[in-house]
């Protein structure tokens, strides 16, 4: 059974940090590549950051470059997102995605399992 647990959320005020984590059981991890999306209120659910299962390619969406990175630890089977310099604009649900091949890009129909969601609120 494949498992995609999301922690890390919590409220955060503007400018603040987050550490998102991803565990993942129930697969080959270091064959997998993995993403972050998320889903503001009303909202579609929109790509966050990627990363290749070897953890050497990674890729941003425009919104968050230069404040979020992406990174994966495959002895632990585990997919983080550190969140910096947090705006109001990035409050939603994040989830945790991975993908049953060694690359993915930003197209959330790509992804096959995903994780419940953690929520990040950040106040202004």
């Amino acid at each position: 059974q494949v498992q995609l647990v999301e922690s890390g959320g919590g409220l955060v005020q503007t400018g603040g940090s987050l550490r998102l984590s991803c565990a993942v059981s129930g697969l080959t991890f270091t064959n997998n590549a993995m993403a972050w999306f998320r889903e503001a209120p009303g909202k579609e659910r929109v790509f966050v950051a990627s990363i290749t299962a070897s953890g050497t390619s990674t890729n941003y969406a425009d919104s968050v470059k230069g404040r979020f990175t992406i990174s994966r630890d495959n002895t632990k089977n585990s997919v983080y997102l550190q969140m910096n310099s947090l705006k109001p604009e990035d409050t939603a649900v994040y989830y945790c995605a991975a993908k049953l091949y060694h690359s993915g890009t930003h197209y959330l129909d790509e992804y096959d399992y995903w994780g419940q969601g953690t929520q990040v609120t950040v106040s202004s």
